[in-house]
């Protein structure tokens, strides 16, 4: 892999907490990707943060857990800092 690549990866490491939210929840990612429609491998990808739900993806999954979709993101120190500015 490219460094950039491999730098890419790591700033987005555990960006969501979709697992986290599952496993608090009981719910598994074969429940999640049955209700929501999508491949199992997927939601699989999602839970690793291997990839990224679009926001539309996050309020659905929200809603279904019945939580407020701020708690399935997680904002790093610098992406804060910015915000603060």
């Amino acid at each position: 892999m490219q460094a950039q690549t491999v730098h890419a990866m790591e700033e987005n490491k555990d960006l969501n907490r979709i697992k986290v939210m599952l496993v608090e929840k009981k719910r598994t990612c074969k429940w999640l990707a049955e209700q929501i429609g999508k491949d199992r491998a997927t939601v699989s990808k999602w839970c690793t943060n291997t990839s990224q739900p679009s926001l539309e993806m996050l309020l659905k999954i929200a809603d279904l857990l019945e939580i407020n979709y701020t708690e399935l993101i997680r904002a790093t120190p610098k992406e804060i800092k910015q915000n603060e500015k």
